[in-house]
Protein backbone atom coordinates (compact mmCIF):
# COMPACT_ATOMS: atom_id res chain seq x y z
CA UNK A 1 0.00 0.00 0.00
CA UNK A 2 1.46 3.32 -0.88
CA UNK A 3 2.59 5.46 1.62
CA UNK A 4 -0.27 8.78 1.93
CA UNK A 5 1.96 12.11 1.12
CA UNK A 6 2.12 15.02 4.51
CA UNK A 7 0.00 17.95 4.40
CA UNK A 8 3.60 20.13 3.33
CA UNK A 9 3.99 17.24 0.63
CA UNK A 10 0.95 17.79 -0.93
CA UNK A 11 1.53 21.94 -0.58
CA UNK A 12 5.01 21.81 -2.14
CA UNK A 13 3.37 19.71 -5.01
CA UNK A 14 0.46 22.57 -5.52
CA UNK A 15 3.40 24.98 -5.48
CA UNK A 16 5.48 23.40 -8.08
CA UNK A 17 2.18 23.30 -10.83
CA UNK A 18 1.22 27.11 -10.25
CA UNK A 19 2.07 29.07 -13.02
CA UNK A 20 3.89 32.84 -13.01
CA UNK A 21 1.10 35.26 -11.95
CA UNK A 22 2.79 37.81 -14.18
CA UNK A 23 2.29 34.71 -16.92
CA UNK A 24 -1.32 34.36 -16.29
CA UNK A 25 -2.24 37.90 -16.60
CA UNK A 26 0.31 38.46 -19.29
CA UNK A 27 1.82 41.48 -17.93
CA UNK A 28 5.90 42.05 -17.05
CA UNK A 29 7.31 42.13 -14.00
CA UNK A 30 7.81 45.82 -14.39
CA UNK A 31 4.48 46.58 -14.98
CA UNK A 32 2.82 48.91 -13.03
CA UNK A 33 -0.78 48.63 -10.91
CA UNK A 34 -2.75 50.21 -13.20
CA UNK A 35 -1.56 47.65 -15.71
CA UNK A 36 -1.95 45.05 -13.73
CA UNK A 37 -5.64 46.10 -12.60
CA UNK A 38 -6.65 46.08 -16.25
CA UNK A 39 -5.39 42.84 -17.33
CA UNK A 40 -7.26 41.55 -14.37
CA UNK A 41 -10.45 42.83 -14.90
CA UNK A 42 -9.83 41.51 -18.81
CA UNK A 43 -9.16 38.08 -17.96
CA UNK A 44 -11.49 37.97 -14.88
CA UNK A 45 -14.39 39.31 -17.70
CA UNK A 46 -13.84 36.82 -20.11
CA UNK A 47 -13.39 33.66 -17.61
CA UNK A 48 -16.24 34.72 -15.28
CA UNK A 49 -18.76 31.72 -14.37
CA UNK A 50 -21.59 33.47 -15.34
CA UNK A 51 -20.62 33.85 -18.86
CA UNK A 52 -18.68 30.22 -18.48
CA UNK A 53 -21.53 27.98 -16.85
CA UNK A 54 -20.78 24.76 -17.86
CA UNK A 55 -16.72 25.16 -18.80
CA UNK A 56 -15.27 23.78 -16.26
CA UNK A 57 -11.87 25.30 -17.63
CA UNK A 58 -13.09 28.32 -17.40
CA UNK A 59 -13.84 27.97 -14.21
CA UNK A 60 -10.07 26.83 -13.72
CA UNK A 61 -8.71 29.57 -15.56
CA UNK A 62 -11.34 32.31 -13.33
CA UNK A 63 -9.52 30.98 -10.04
CA UNK A 64 -6.17 31.20 -11.26
CA UNK A 65 -6.59 34.88 -12.17
CA UNK A 66 -7.98 35.59 -9.36
CA UNK A 67 -5.15 34.12 -6.93
CA UNK A 68 -2.64 36.02 -9.36
CA UNK A 69 -4.25 39.14 -8.84
CA UNK A 70 -4.39 38.45 -4.96
CA UNK A 71 -0.67 38.05 -5.14
CA UNK A 72 -0.18 40.97 -7.59
CA UNK A 73 -2.39 43.71 -6.69
CA UNK A 74 -0.61 43.92 -2.64
CA UNK A 75 2.24 45.58 -2.72
CA UNK A 76 3.71 43.62 0.12
CA UNK A 77 2.87 40.44 -1.14
CA UNK A 78 4.19 41.11 -4.56
CA UNK A 79 7.29 41.88 -2.76
CA UNK A 80 7.30 38.64 -1.19
CA UNK A 81 6.88 36.72 -4.35
CA UNK A 82 9.39 38.38 -6.62
CA UNK A 83 11.94 38.23 -3.71
CA UNK A 84 11.29 34.39 -2.74
CA UNK A 85 7.89 32.53 -4.92
CA UNK A 86 5.18 31.30 -3.69
CA UNK A 87 6.45 30.09 -0.62
CA UNK A 88 7.08 33.24 0.49
CA UNK A 89 3.34 34.45 0.01
CA UNK A 90 1.10 33.11 2.94
CA UNK A 91 -1.65 31.25 0.33
CA UNK A 92 -4.07 30.68 3.58
CA UNK A 93 -4.63 34.00 4.17
CA UNK A 94 -5.74 35.04 0.36
CA UNK A 95 -8.70 37.21 0.13
CA UNK A 96 -10.69 36.41 -2.90
CA UNK A 97 -12.66 39.26 -4.60
CA UNK A 98 -16.70 37.62 -4.38
CA UNK A 99 -19.01 38.81 -6.70
CA UNK A 100 -22.12 39.37 -5.21
CA UNK A 101 -24.37 39.08 -7.81
CA UNK A 102 -23.10 35.43 -8.68
CA UNK A 103 -23.89 33.91 -5.41
CA UNK A 104 -27.17 32.47 -4.71
CA UNK A 105 -30.12 33.68 -2.06
CA UNK A 106 -28.15 31.72 0.89
CA UNK A 107 -24.45 32.07 -0.05
CA UNK A 108 -25.14 35.82 0.19
CA UNK A 109 -27.03 35.63 3.36
CA UNK A 110 -24.04 33.78 5.01
CA UNK A 111 -21.36 36.35 3.60
CA UNK A 112 -23.83 39.22 5.08
CA UNK A 113 -23.48 37.20 8.55
CA UNK A 114 -19.77 37.12 7.97
CA UNK A 115 -19.34 40.92 7.28
CA UNK A 116 -21.95 41.51 10.40
CA UNK A 117 -19.22 39.73 12.42
CA UNK A 118 -16.16 41.79 11.71
CA UNK A 119 -14.91 38.83 8.90
CA UNK A 120 -13.43 41.18 6.16
CA UNK A 121 -15.26 40.52 2.63
CA UNK A 122 -13.73 41.96 -0.45
CA UNK A 123 -16.47 42.45 -3.12
CA UNK A 124 -15.80 42.90 -6.58
CA UNK A 125 -18.15 44.69 -9.47
CA UNK A 126 -20.65 43.00 -10.90
CA UNK A 127 -19.39 40.97 -14.48
CA UNK A 128 -22.69 41.90 -16.03
CA UNK A 129 -21.88 45.34 -15.16
CA UNK A 130 -18.66 45.49 -16.68
CA UNK A 131 -19.54 43.84 -19.61
CA UNK A 132 -22.18 45.99 -20.22
CA UNK A 133 -19.93 48.97 -19.95
CA UNK A 134 -17.28 47.35 -22.32
CA UNK A 135 -20.00 46.87 -25.03
CA UNK A 136 -21.18 50.59 -24.73
CA UNK A 137 -24.97 49.13 -23.59
CA UNK A 138 -25.32 51.12 -20.61
CA UNK A 139 -27.27 54.89 -20.23
CA UNK A 140 -24.93 57.27 -19.37
CA UNK A 141 -26.32 60.68 -17.10
CA UNK A 142 -24.85 64.32 -17.33
CA UNK A 143 -23.46 65.70 -13.87
CA UNK A 144 -23.15 69.22 -14.33
CA UNK A 145 -19.93 70.51 -12.07
CA UNK A 146 -21.42 71.72 -9.23
CA UNK A 147 -24.56 70.40 -8.85
CA UNK A 148 -25.53 67.60 -6.47
CA UNK A 149 -27.46 64.63 -7.85
CA UNK A 150 -29.44 62.62 -5.40
CA UNK A 151 -30.17 59.29 -6.36
CA UNK A 152 -30.94 54.94 -5.42
CA UNK A 153 -29.37 52.35 -7.45
CA UNK A 154 -30.12 49.07 -6.50
CA UNK A 155 -27.70 46.46 -5.56
CA UNK A 156 -25.07 45.10 -7.48
CA UNK A 157 -26.24 47.85 -10.28
CA UNK A 158 -24.93 50.91 -11.68
CA UNK A 159 -25.67 54.76 -12.40
CA UNK A 160 -23.69 56.04 -14.82
CA UNK A 161 -22.53 59.92 -15.14
CA UNK A 162 -20.50 62.20 -17.59
CA UNK A 163 -18.84 64.77 -16.38
CA UNK A 164 -17.13 67.31 -19.23
CA UNK A 165 -14.26 69.71 -18.42
CA UNK A 166 -12.58 72.41 -19.98
CA UNK A 167 -8.66 72.73 -20.30
CA UNK A 168 -9.00 75.82 -17.56
CA UNK A 169 -10.58 73.85 -15.34
CA UNK A 170 -8.59 71.00 -15.77
CA UNK A 171 -5.37 72.87 -14.38
CA UNK A 172 -7.20 73.42 -11.60
CA UNK A 173 -8.39 70.07 -10.92
CA UNK A 174 -11.39 67.95 -10.26
CA UNK A 175 -12.83 65.99 -7.65
CA UNK A 176 -15.84 63.60 -7.48
CA UNK A 177 -17.46 62.61 -4.18
CA UNK A 178 -20.69 60.33 -3.23
CA UNK A 179 -22.07 59.92 -0.28
CA UNK A 180 -24.97 58.05 1.28
CA UNK A 181 -27.10 59.22 4.42
CA UNK A 182 -28.05 55.45 5.06
CA UNK A 183 -24.42 54.26 5.85
CA UNK A 184 -25.11 51.82 2.58
CA UNK A 185 -21.91 50.17 0.69
CA UNK A 186 -20.80 51.57 -2.42
CA UNK A 187 -18.47 51.71 -5.06
CA UNK A 188 -17.01 54.95 -7.19
CA UNK A 189 -15.89 53.81 -10.27
CA UNK A 190 -14.20 55.45 -13.22
CA UNK A 191 -13.91 54.36 -16.78
CA UNK A 192 -11.31 54.88 -19.48
CA UNK A 193 -13.38 55.24 -23.00
CA UNK A 194 -11.99 52.77 -25.33
CA UNK A 195 -11.67 53.15 -29.46
CA UNK A 196 -14.47 51.16 -29.63
CA UNK A 197 -17.25 53.49 -27.92
CA UNK A 198 -16.99 50.89 -24.87
CA UNK A 199 -16.05 51.54 -21.21
CA UNK A 200 -13.17 50.29 -19.34
CA UNK A 201 -13.29 50.15 -15.38
CA UNK A 202 -9.71 52.13 -14.54
CA UNK A 203 -10.09 53.05 -10.79
CA UNK A 204 -12.43 52.23 -8.29
CA UNK A 205 -12.60 53.20 -4.39
CA UNK A 206 -14.39 51.58 -0.99
CA UNK A 207 -17.16 53.67 0.19
CA UNK A 208 -16.09 54.62 4.43
CA UNK A 209 -17.88 55.32 7.17
CA UNK A 210 -17.26 58.77 8.21
CA UNK A 211 -19.38 60.37 11.08
CA UNK A 212 -22.65 59.75 10.09
CA UNK A 213 -22.66 58.56 6.69
CA UNK A 214 -20.59 56.47 4.20
CA UNK A 215 -18.59 58.00 1.40
CA UNK A 216 -16.04 58.20 -1.19
CA UNK A 217 -14.14 60.48 -3.60
CA UNK A 218 -11.45 60.55 -6.01
CA UNK A 219 -8.90 63.96 -6.35
CA UNK A 220 -7.52 64.32 -9.80
CA UNK A 221 -5.06 67.81 -8.59
CA UNK A 222 -2.14 67.19 -11.38
CA UNK A 223 -0.18 65.82 -8.19
CA UNK A 224 0.44 62.01 -6.95
CA UNK A 225 -2.61 61.73 -4.59
CA UNK A 226 -2.59 58.75 -2.32
CA UNK A 227 -5.54 56.34 -1.33
CA UNK A 228 -5.82 54.16 1.50
CA UNK A 229 -7.22 50.50 0.74
CA UNK A 230 -8.15 49.39 4.50
CA UNK A 231 -8.49 45.68 3.73
CA UNK A 232 -4.74 45.31 2.59
CA UNK A 233 -3.55 42.88 5.14
CA UNK A 234 -6.93 42.26 6.78
CA UNK A 235 -6.66 38.66 7.45
CA UNK A 236 -3.21 39.68 8.82
CA UNK A 237 -4.20 41.18 11.36
CA UNK A 238 -6.85 39.20 12.41
CA UNK A 239 -4.49 36.47 13.43
CA UNK A 240 -1.68 39.13 14.90
CA UNK A 241 -3.28 41.78 17.14
CA UNK A 242 0.13 43.89 16.64
CA UNK A 243 0.14 43.65 13.02
CA UNK A 244 -3.29 45.47 12.91
CA UNK A 245 -1.34 48.34 14.07
CA UNK A 246 2.35 48.41 12.08
CA UNK A 247 0.02 47.06 8.86
CA UNK A 248 -2.37 50.07 8.66
CA UNK A 249 -0.29 51.68 6.44
CA UNK A 250 0.68 49.27 3.95
CA UNK A 251 -2.88 50.19 2.32
CA UNK A 252 -1.47 53.92 1.40
CA UNK A 253 -0.43 53.70 -2.28
CA UNK A 254 -0.93 56.33 -5.03
CA UNK A 255 -3.57 56.92 -7.36
CA UNK A 256 -2.94 55.39 -10.92
CA UNK A 257 -4.42 59.00 -12.59
CA UNK A 258 -3.43 61.96 -11.08
CA UNK A 259 -4.99 64.40 -13.84
CA UNK A 260 -7.69 64.30 -16.18
CA UNK A 261 -7.59 65.76 -20.01
CA UNK A 262 -9.94 68.31 -21.09
CA UNK A 263 -13.34 66.44 -22.44
CA UNK A 264 -16.10 64.17 -20.94
CA UNK A 265 -15.18 61.63 -18.14
CA UNK A 266 -17.20 58.64 -17.20
CA UNK A 267 -17.54 57.78 -13.64
CA UNK A 268 -20.13 55.54 -11.64
CA UNK A 269 -21.70 54.75 -8.57
CA UNK A 270 -21.98 50.82 -7.52
CA UNK A 271 -24.63 49.59 -5.25
CA UNK A 272 -22.85 46.98 -3.25
CA UNK A 273 -25.29 45.89 -0.35
CA UNK A 274 -26.25 42.69 0.23
CA UNK A 275 -29.46 42.89 0.23
CA UNK A 276 -30.67 46.64 -0.23
CA UNK A 277 -30.52 49.70 -2.54
CA UNK A 278 -28.18 52.45 -1.97
CA UNK A 279 -29.33 56.02 -1.16
CA UNK A 280 -26.50 58.32 -2.67
CA UNK A 281 -25.62 62.05 -3.31
CA UNK A 282 -23.04 62.31 -6.01
CA UNK A 283 -21.16 65.91 -6.85
CA UNK A 284 -18.40 66.91 -8.92
CA UNK A 285 -16.46 69.76 -8.71
CA UNK A 286 -13.43 72.14 -9.84
CA UNK A 287 -11.04 72.22 -7.32
CA UNK A 288 -9.28 75.47 -8.43
CA UNK A 289 -10.92 77.34 -5.16
CA UNK A 290 -9.06 75.01 -2.91
CA UNK A 291 -5.59 76.22 -3.07
CA UNK A 292 -4.98 75.88 0.39
CA UNK A 293 -6.57 72.16 1.30
CA UNK A 294 -4.39 70.78 -1.70
CA UNK A 295 -1.46 72.30 -0.47
CA UNK A 296 -2.49 70.78 3.32
CA UNK A 297 -3.63 67.67 1.50
CA UNK A 298 0.60 67.47 -0.05
CA UNK A 299 2.13 68.30 3.73
CA UNK A 300 -0.06 65.27 5.70
CA UNK A 301 0.42 62.75 2.85
CA UNK A 302 3.96 63.35 2.92
CA UNK A 303 3.79 63.33 6.78
CA UNK A 304 2.28 60.07 6.58
CA UNK A 305 4.37 58.31 3.76
CA UNK A 306 7.37 59.68 6.58
CA UNK A 307 5.71 57.74 9.28
CA UNK A 308 5.12 54.58 7.18
CA UNK A 309 9.05 54.32 7.19
CA UNK A 310 9.58 54.82 10.96
CA UNK A 311 6.91 52.89 11.87
CA UNK A 312 8.54 50.53 9.86
CA UNK A 313 11.75 50.64 11.89
CA UNK A 314 10.05 50.92 15.07
CA UNK A 315 8.21 47.48 14.74
CA UNK A 316 11.69 46.06 14.34
CA UNK A 317 12.55 47.19 17.63
CA UNK A 318 8.87 46.79 18.70
CA UNK A 319 9.56 43.08 17.92
CA UNK A 320 13.28 42.43 19.63
CA UNK A 321 11.89 43.76 22.34
CA UNK A 322 8.39 42.02 23.04
CA UNK A 323 10.82 38.53 22.74
CA UNK A 324 13.31 40.06 25.48
CA UNK A 325 10.28 40.91 27.33
CA UNK A 326 8.36 37.50 27.06
CA UNK A 327 11.80 35.37 27.73
CA UNK A 328 12.13 37.76 30.63
CA UNK A 329 8.34 36.88 31.98
CA UNK A 330 9.31 33.22 31.74
CA UNK A 331 12.42 33.71 33.78
CA UNK A 332 10.56 35.30 36.26
CA UNK A 333 8.23 32.55 36.82
CA UNK A 334 11.36 29.80 36.76
CA UNK A 335 13.10 31.83 39.36
CA UNK A 336 9.87 32.07 41.63
CA UNK A 337 8.80 28.44 41.14
CA UNK A 338 12.99 27.49 42.19
CA UNK A 339 13.17 30.09 45.39
CA UNK A 340 9.56 29.00 47.10
CA UNK A 341 10.88 25.42 46.63
CA UNK A 342 14.13 26.48 48.48
CA UNK A 343 12.61 27.66 50.77
CA UNK A 344 10.46 25.08 51.58
CA UNK A 345 13.51 22.64 51.97
CA UNK A 346 15.07 25.04 54.11
CA UNK A 347 12.01 25.47 56.16
CA UNK A 348 12.17 21.08 56.47
CA UNK A 349 15.83 21.06 57.47
CA UNK A 350 15.01 23.63 60.62
CA UNK A 351 12.26 21.15 61.52
CA UNK A 352 14.38 18.18 61.34
CA UNK A 353 16.99 19.67 64.74
CA UNK A 354 14.97 17.98 67.38
CA UNK A 355 16.21 14.87 70.34
CA UNK A 356 12.05 14.29 70.44
CA UNK A 357 10.27 12.39 68.58
CA UNK A 358 8.41 13.45 66.08
CA UNK A 359 4.86 14.91 66.96
CA UNK A 360 2.49 13.69 64.43
CA UNK A 361 -1.31 13.76 64.95
CA UNK A 362 -3.04 11.82 62.56
CA UNK A 363 -6.38 13.33 60.80
CA UNK A 364 -8.45 10.46 61.67
CA UNK A 365 -7.53 10.76 65.93
CA UNK A 366 -8.35 14.54 65.53
CA UNK A 367 -11.21 14.10 63.89
CA UNK A 368 -12.26 11.16 66.53
CA UNK A 369 -12.09 13.04 69.36
CA UNK A 370 -13.62 16.10 67.73
CA UNK A 371 -16.47 13.27 66.88
CA UNK A 372 -16.74 12.07 70.79
CA UNK A 373 -17.03 15.46 71.65
CA UNK A 374 -19.61 16.21 70.05
CA UNK A 375 -21.38 12.89 70.79
CA UNK A 376 -20.63 13.86 74.87
CA UNK A 377 -22.40 17.04 74.61
CA UNK A 378 -25.36 15.36 72.97
CA UNK A 379 -25.42 13.05 75.52
CA UNK A 380 -25.10 15.64 78.47
CA UNK A 381 -27.63 17.80 76.65
CA UNK A 382 -30.22 14.75 76.60
CA UNK A 383 -29.82 13.75 80.17
CA UNK A 384 -30.46 17.38 81.54
CA UNK A 385 -34.07 17.35 79.13
CA UNK A 386 -34.65 14.17 81.24
CA UNK A 387 -33.69 15.38 84.77
CA UNK A 388 -35.57 18.87 84.57
CA UNK A 389 -38.86 18.40 86.28
CA UNK A 390 -41.89 18.26 83.66
CA UNK A 391 -44.32 20.85 83.99
CA UNK A 392 -48.01 20.86 83.80
CA UNK A 393 -49.82 22.55 81.32
CA UNK A 394 -53.15 24.40 82.46
CA UNK A 395 -55.35 21.77 80.46
CA UNK A 396 -53.42 18.54 82.71
CA UNK A 397 -54.50 20.24 85.63
CA UNK A 398 -57.16 17.70 87.32
CA UNK A 399 -59.66 19.72 89.17
CA UNK A 400 -61.24 17.58 92.01
CA UNK A 401 -64.77 18.31 92.25
CA UNK A 402 -66.89 17.52 95.19
CA UNK A 403 -70.54 16.07 95.85
CA UNK A 404 -71.96 18.85 97.37
CA UNK A 405 -74.57 17.33 100.67
CA UNK A 406 -77.65 17.99 100.34
CA UNK A 407 -79.48 20.34 102.63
Amino acid sequence: MPPHGSKSDKQDASLLHRRDPYEVLGVSRNSTDQEIKSAYRRMALKYHPDKNANDPKAADMFKEVTFSYTILSDPEKRRQYDAAGFEAVETESQELELDLSSLGAVNTMFAALFSKLGVPIKTTVSATVLEEALNGVVTVHPLPLGTPISKKVEKQCAHFYSVMISEEETQGGLVCRVQSPDKSKFKLLYFDREETGGLNLALQEESTKVGKVTSAGMYFLGFPVYRLDQTANSMTSAKDPDAAFFKKLDGFQPCEITELKAGTHVFAVYGDNFFKSVSYTIEAFSAASFAEEKKNLRTVEAQILTKRVEISKFETEYREVLAQFTEMTSRYTQEMQVIDELLKQRNEIHASYTTGPPIKRSRSRIRGSFKDAKEDGQIRERKSTRDRPKKKKWFNIHLKVEKRKSC
